[in-house]
């Protein structure tokens, strides 16, 4: 929450705060939601669910660089360049882990625009059964 409370996101400052409501009333089998609620708590999207585990410990504050991971072989930084600037982001740069080419760094044009690509683009289907993993990097390129 402290993270994302704040930033920008479609030109707008996000605003996270705790609900008063401890549960979220879900629609009953049948009645028509109109798609504003959705249970996630079965996501296999969400990785930082397990406190202890290694996701949960490289969780950090959005920045403009992102961590990318779970690459395929055969896709090549200008494969990532073009998909990540597909959405309208600028790539300012690009760099491949030296030992682990299944993993990278990407520095977005800005905090918002890295934020908008980590939404668009995690779990992003590269092929080969690979689906891309994005974060926030701690480090910068």
């Amino acid at each position: 929450m402290s993270h994302l409370n704040g930033q920008r996101l479609h030109g707008k400052p996000l605003r996270i705060t705790l609900s008063k409501h401890t549960s979220v009333q879900l629609p009953r089998e049948g009645h028509e939601d109109q798609g504003l609620t959705k249970d996630y708590s079965n996501s296999p999207l969400h990785r930082f669910k397990k406190p202890g585990s290694k996701n949960y410990s490289n969780i950090f504050p959005p920045s403009a660089t992102l961590h990318l991971s779970n690459i395929p072989p055969a896709v090549v930084e200008d494969d990532l360049k073009m998909l990540f600037s597909s959405s309208g982001a600028i790539v300012k740069a690009f760099k491949f882990f030296q030992k682990d080419h299944k993993m990278a760094l990407i520095q977005m044009g800005s905090v918002e625009e890295a934020i908008d690509c980590l939404i668009t683009f995690h779990n992003h289907d590269l092929g080969e059964t690979h689906h891309l993993r994005v974060s926030f990097s701690k480090s910068s390129i």
